[in-house]
């Protein structure tokens, strides 16, 4: 594996490759890895002849800066992660830039028209969020022209938005989404569940049975009734199942929401496929997950 921090050292290096007729696939992350993240790498390998993995925190994604200060970083342990993962040499290149090499101008006037997929669930919750990610990810994409790029189903919304862009922009890069990899008792992996309490890790599971049971419900009963269903148990199971410390679930949103507009839908027989998105705190960490309803 090859760590690159120069902007144009990665596009000299992808575009060499590209000119040989290789395959670049791409990868983005912001560090804090873990196996949803290798997983991503892994197939990223296994389909192209260049991978890049991209380890930066990106500034202008935060519309919370206490949220910007805790993001987890981790830098060392990734690279030792990545480098551990079977590869070819050179297959493999770590992208670990600064915000001054990411960013060498100003991008307060960049503004992406990403459509109705950005207007709901996390748009009106984080002003600016999906913005930030647009433009990391054309950044990304201008300097190493990937022929694939990889993104993880956690963040649903996410790759529509990323979807939104490609039409944008005119990029001829093959999104392909990923699965959510999830530990043994079902919470979805992710860099923010290393800052949750031990009394909170044992509780975050409660999400995802809570949505498996959703999709189970949603063989017989409405949308809404199910809906409501997941905010009213998750609001209280702490009542349920008394916690230390008095956790409890926040619940921000759980919306059904048709799976390419990314609309929500008051009959499931509106979209022809359907996901259940949900925004949860616990112990002051935001969680997200999702679930296929059909």
């Amino acid at each position: 594996m090859q760590q690159i921090t120069s902007a144009a050292a990665l596009t000299e290096r992808t575009a060499a490759s590209k000119r040989q007729g290789c395959t670049v696939g791409l990868v983005p992350t912001m560090g804090a890895l873990h196996e949803g993240h290798l997983s991503l790498v892994r197939r990223a390998l296994d389909e192209n002849d260049l991978v890049v993995v991209s380890l930066f925190v990106n500034p202008i994604q935060f519309n919370n800066r206490e949220d910007l200060e805790k993001y987890p970083r981790t830098l060392d342990a990734d690279l030792k992660l990545i480098a551990s993962l079977p590869q070819r040499d050179g297959q493999l290149l770590a992208f670990t830039p600064s915000v001054a090499e990411m960013y060498p101008e100003p991008t307060d006037g960049v503004v992406y028209d990403l459509g109705p997929v950005a207007d709901v669930m996390e748009g009106p919750r984080r002003p600016g969020h999906f913005n930030g990610v647009a433009i990391v990810v054309r950044r990304l994409f201008d300097l190493t022209q990937p022929t694939r790029a990889y993104f993880g189903e956690k963040d649903f919304q996410q790759v529509a938005v990323i979807r939104s862009l490609l039409r944008i922009t005119g990029h001829p890069v093959e999104l392909v989404p990923c699965p959510i990899v999830r530990a043994a008792d079902g919470l979805a992996l992710s860099s923010r569940n290393a800052r949750l309490s031990a009394e909170a890790r044992a509780m975050a599971p409660m999400i995802y049975d809570t949505l498996s049971q959703a999709v189970e419900m949603s063989e017989y009963e409405d949308v809404d009734t199910v809906r409501l269903w997941v905010l009213d148990t998750l609001s209280s199971a702490h009542e349920v199942f008394p916690q230390p410390g008095g956790l409890h679930f926040e619940p921000e949103y759980f919306e059904v929401v048709d799976d390419t507009t990314l609309q929500p839908i008051s009959r499931w027989r509106d979209a022809k496929g359907s996901v259940g998105c949900i925004a949860v705190w616990l112990d002051g960490v935001r969680l997200i997950d999702m679930v296929r309803f059909r």
